[in-house]
């Protein structure tokens, strides 16, 4: 979802104009001069307007939230399903876009008097403009490439036979039809001003295949800590942790413990919430809990508030150990230093687990107003003190805002 405050709000939609926008439609008429410029670029911003509110509509329908960005170049609908959507839902969201603009800029092209099937010589400029940014640019978003809605709806489709490499495909799909298209601007002069236009999806499946690429390390990388972190609590080897990273504070704490120092394992503990460095290690998701509930009677009622990352997993450590009410009232003082959706979510697992539904709800409502709805739905369904909330239509609002 965009972060900046929306330019104004239409139909419900928050609609971000970012400068590259209206930089692009500057360059339009500086193009194409000011006769057939300004209204070119007049259509294409509200033809753009028009398609992203397309997307919006047909996402909101699913039940998701929904906002659209304005950006050189393009126009984007971001939404935040309360779901999984299923693939007709994905595909309909993709295409409601381009056929919202087909069907307005062609009823205004024929509106303006413009001939059945394509603008003549004699045609006006207004009516060139609503055939150029209607009917053909929709048009021209069908492709099946990506990041177009024609590539997004191939994709979908390959899904259904390659669900785990579909989206390789469309990379492969893309560079060969881009790269094809390049080809034959460079032989043919008349169509070497668009090479630039073809080059962008090649820019962008660029920039996707680097994002997957530092997704797929970090994630490498993850999985090697956390494994580290079970290796040192199952064995007490704290030798195999990745280069730069260190073993959990829970877990060199309860070292100490083990050692018969228990108040060195407290400065430990106490240390780390106090912290505000950037962490390098994982949680002590796999502490037996026996152990989690001894180092937490060391620590005293007034805690420190460094981070926001040690305050949760603290919280997480006191929902574990059966101390919901502390774990409450801990995430909360937290919260008001550090405003985590994540802290405000543990606020109403502590509530869901004392029974308190009322509270519950409303900080599951405050965890929905900043946090991304994928993870916070992902962390309710998890997380085993919304048991009982499980099927409560109310949780189900909540989350999703």
């Amino acid at each position: 979802m965009a972060q900046s405050a929306p330019a104004f709000t239409l139909f419900g939609f928050p609609v971000h104009v970012r400068a590259g926008f209206l930089l692009f439609m500057v360059l339009v008429v500086t193009l194409n001069g000011t006769e057939f410029g300004l209204p070119l670029a007049l259509l294409m911003a509200l033809f753009t307007l028009l398609h992203e509110l397309g997307h919006a509509f047909a996402a909101r329908a699913t039940g998701a939230r929904a906002e659209i960005a304005l950006d050189f170049l393009a126009g984007y609908a971001s939404f935040a399903p309360t779901r999984p959507l299923t693939k007709a839902e994905r595909i309909g969201i993709s295409l409601a876009g381009p056929l919202a603009q087909i069907a307005a800029g062609s009823a205004l092209y024929f509106a303006l008097g413009g001939e059945w099937w394509h603008p003549q010589p004699g045609h006006t400029p207004l009516q060139m403009a609503a055939w150029w940014a209607g009917p053909i640019i929709g048009l021209f978003n069908l492709i099946p490439i990506l990041p177009l809605d024609g590539g997004n709806v191939l994709q979908v489709l390959i899904e259904v036979v390659a669900p785990r490499h579909a989206r390789r495909v469309m990379y492969g799909v893309t560079i060969a039809l881009a790269g094809a298209a390049i080809a034959w601007m460079v032989i043919d002069p008349d169509l070497q001003p668009l090479i630039v236009f073809a080059a962008i999806p090649l820019i962008t499946v660029a920039q996707m295949i680097s994002n997957d690429r530092q997704h797929s390390r970090r994630a490498d990388g993850q999985e090697a800590l956390a494994r580290a972190e079970a290796l040192a609590w199952a064995s007490g080897d704290y030798g195999r942790f990745p280069g730069g990273a260190v073993p959990s504070p829970w877990a060199r704490a309860w070292q100490h413990f083990q050692h018969g120092q228990p108040e060195a394992a407290r400065e430990v503990l106490l240390a780390d919430l106090a912290d505000t460095a950037p962490v390098n290690w994982w949680p002590p998701d796999a502490a037996p809990v026996d152990a989690l509930r001894q180092l937490v009677a060391l620590l005293p009622a007034d805690l420190p508030a460094g981070r926001s990352y040690s305050a949760f997993v603290l919280g997480n450590v006191l929902l574990r150990t059966g101390e919901a009410h502390r774990a409450g009232l801990h995430a909360a003082a937290a919260y008001g230093t550090h405003r985590s959706p994540m802290l405000a979510l543990q606020v109403a697992r502590a509530a869901a687990a004392l029974g308190d539904r009322a509270t519950a709800l409303a900080w599951l409502a405050t965890s929905a107003r900043n946090a991304d709805r994928g993870a916070l739905r992902a962390a309710v369904a998890q997380a085993p003190e919304f048991d009982t909330l499980r099927h409560d239509p109310d949780v189900a609002a909540a989350v999703a805002g």
